[in-house]
């Protein structure tokens, strides 16, 4: 399975769904980067997606986005692959 990072603060709801949508599709392990415990690691974030807003999510080296972009992706039918990646 390919690796998931995932950039989150603690009280974020999108964040949790998010996590909820990977672990129902078989992912055990999620690297969080918690932007509100490391300020740091949020202008790390932006830099690396062009985003501000949480979650941001990597699968393996793919940028897929935040949930809805995680979501979309999945009813597409192109989460499973890149997950078996």
């Amino acid at each position: 399975m390919a690796k998931v990072t995932m950039y989150a603060t603690g009280v974020c709801p999108y964040c949790l769904m998010a996590e909820r949508l990977l672990r129902a599709k078989g992912v055990a392990e999620i690297e969080k980067i918690r932007v509100d415990l490391e300020p740091a690691r949020r202008d790390e974030m932006t830099q690396r997606t062009g985003r501000r807003t949480v979650p941001q999510i990597y699968v393996g080296e793919r940028h897929v986005g935040g949930y809805d972009d995680l979501a979309a992706l999945d009813r597409a039918g192109g989460l499973d692959p890149l997950l078996a990646a």
